[in-house]
């Protein structure tokens, strides 16, 4: 089993979490960011995009393609409820994590990366290259640049983003609530949407703002350790709408 990731991808910290969970041994494989759509091509990937996973010869890509190829192979512990209704709560919050929530969050780190480069190298501790980090860290600026402009992270996009926070960590929030996350067994949704906001906890912009909410203790219960830290980067004024405190009714 070889998993194939990025330094620093919350999709693939997804599937490492699932892996873990079921208790699967995997070998990490990190690829440089840019060149990896070329590279999961030449390595026999139908597509571009990583987590990609090789399970003797079977390729998997994607975190709800690979969630679904885990449950094949081993159904225990499982990563979706039984219950037909429960699933598909499961499932609609999964979907939600991969569609709405996963690329936002993408977008303002790496923007704010861009604006603090001496950032990059806390984001690469950990990562299997191939090669010491010292080798890797004089590229990764221009790597993290051009990641920034392929995945559209434009001020004026990141301004958006960062305007639509409170209203994601909102719904994470209600999905707590509601028990569809962070219930005592946990699954699919709960790997998808935790890496997310576990990622955006890295910024010391927004890590006040959401690790004293339900949302930050759950990303923590579920991602406890993770490379990278940033210096603020995001202006004040974009941070007015966010609110530290717990929703009235989500505790």
């Amino acid at each position: 089993m070889t998993l194939y990731t990025l330094p620093g991808s919350h999709p693939g910290a997804t599937a490492m979490l699932m892996l873990k969970y079921k208790g699967i041994p995997f070998k990490r494989r990190d690829l440089v960011a840019v060149l990896s759509k070329s590279i999961l091509r030449v390595l026999g990937f139908p597509g571009n995009t990583v987590p990609a996973m090789n399970a003797d010869g079977v390729k998997t890509q994607r975190t709800r393609e690979i969630a679904r190829e885990l449950e094949r192979m081993q159904p225990e512990p499982p990563l979706f409820p039984s219950d037909a209704e429960k699933r598909a709560a499961v499932e609609e919050a999964e979907r939600w994590g991969d569609e709405e929530l996963q690329h936002p969050i993408r977008q303002i780190v790496l923007w704010s990366i861009v604006k603090q480069k001496s950032a990059i190298r806390s984001y690469l501790e950990g990562a299997k290259l191939g090669l010491p980090i010292g080798l890797a860290a004089p590229t990764a600026p221009l790597i993290v640049t051009i990641s920034a402009r392929m995945n559209g992270a434009s001020e004026e996009q990141v301004r958006e983003d960062v305007e639509m926070l409170e209203g994601l960590l909102g719904h994470v929030d209600e999905l707590i609530a509601a028990g569809t996350i962070n219930g005592a067994e946990l699954n699919a949704a709960d790997f998808q949407i935790a890496t997310s906001i576990r990622l955006a906890m890295t910024l010391q912009d927004l890590r006040p703002l959401i690790e004293a909410r339900p949302a930050g203790e759950f990303a923590k219960r579920v991602q406890p350790e993770i490379a990278g830290d940033c210096p603020p980067a995001l202006p004040a004024a974009w941070l007015e709408n966010i609110t530290a405190a717990a929703p009235a009714g989500t505790r």
